[in-house]
């Protein structure tokens, strides 16, 4: 069942999670040679989890199995790089920090609206104490 106004919330923040193990992957193998830098096509990933439809818990062993546990599936794909290196590395450090701090900005909005939307019900059900 998704919650409303949780569920988009969590998608972004387990999208993002995924998104800093690729970049701090990246970034950690700056200096191997032959390997390939990898990113994650957030707005595709992100479309298809809206797509999805959350696993249901089963309570009972003749109930139907749910089709997805809730967690977005990241759309995993090679960065192209700018300017190729002579050890066949495609990791750019300026561009991978780049789109960590752009990551990590992404985390906290969707932290921050998360908190609004908590401190929303809170007031709701408070009746505003």
């Amino acid at each position: 069942m998704k919650l409303q106004p949780f569920a988009d919330h969590l998608a972004v923040l387990r999208l993002c999670e995924q998104r800093h193990r690729v970049l701090s992957s990246n970034i950690a193998n700056a200096d191997t040679p032959h390997y390939k830098a990898r990113d994650i096509d957030f707005a595709a990933a992100l479309t298809h989890a809206s797509l999805e439809t959350p696993r249901l818990g089963r309570t009972n062993g003749r109930h139907l199995a749910g089709t997805s546990d809730g967690t977005p599936r990241a759309a995993l794909g090679w960065r192209i790089p700018t300017q190729p290196s002579l050890d066949g590395n495609t990791v750019e450090p300026a561009v991978e920090q780049a789109a960590y701090a752009e990551n990590a900005v992404r985390y906290r909005a969707a932290l921050s609206f998360l908190d609004s939307s908590i401190r929303t019900l809170r007031y709701a059900i408070r009746g505003g104490e």
